[in-house]
């Protein structure tokens, strides 16, 4: 009675680990817009086998083993999608132009290089930065220029 719970959890934590190394296996087809996802599949597939293991012992009927787990399973798939699709909406990878941000000046900057912290919405960290004429350190600055990661500023 064990065996297929053992079974199709062992293979969705092969699939699970397959696709967080890997990426989701599933990207390339187009089922239902995004419905089908090697990783929430593999969690469906160890809850289902775990909670099957779990369920085995108590004094139900085989039957009721099977729907306890499969409805766990459903559960979880449906959880770790929602989870999924959000984050990937929140990830936009989008680089977000800092021009005409200002900020502090976080060490003493030269054309050379230096720090400085941004008062953006999502400046958490400081950023490179470089100024034609040498700015010391917590002078206000405003983004005038954004190169990659680096940002040239002026004194404010």
């Amino acid at each position: 009675m064990l065996m297929p719970f053992i079974i199709i959890g062992s293979i969705g934590l092969l699939v699970l680990v397959i696709s967080l190394v890997v990426g989701d296996v599933f990207d390339h087809f187009e089922i239902g817009e995004g419905a089908l996802s090697g990783t929430a599949l593999g969690i469906a597939a160890v809850v289902f086998g775990a909670s099957g293991v779990f369920t085995t012992s108590s004094a139900l009927d085989d039957v009721w083993v099977y729907v306890i787990a499969a409805a766990l399973a459903l559960a979880a798939y449906v959880v770790a999608l929602l989870f999924i699709r959000k984050l990937a909406a929140s990830s936009d990878g989008a680089p977000v132009n800092a021009v005409g941000l200002t900020g502090v000046s976080r060490s003493p900057i030269t054309p050379a290089g230096g720090e400085v912290s941004l008062d953006g919405p999502q400046e958490i960290e400081r950023r490179l930065a470089y100024a034609d004429a040498p700015i010391p350190e917590g002078v206000r600055i405003r983004v005038v220029e954004h190169s990659g990661t680096r940002v040239k500023v002026v004194a404010d």
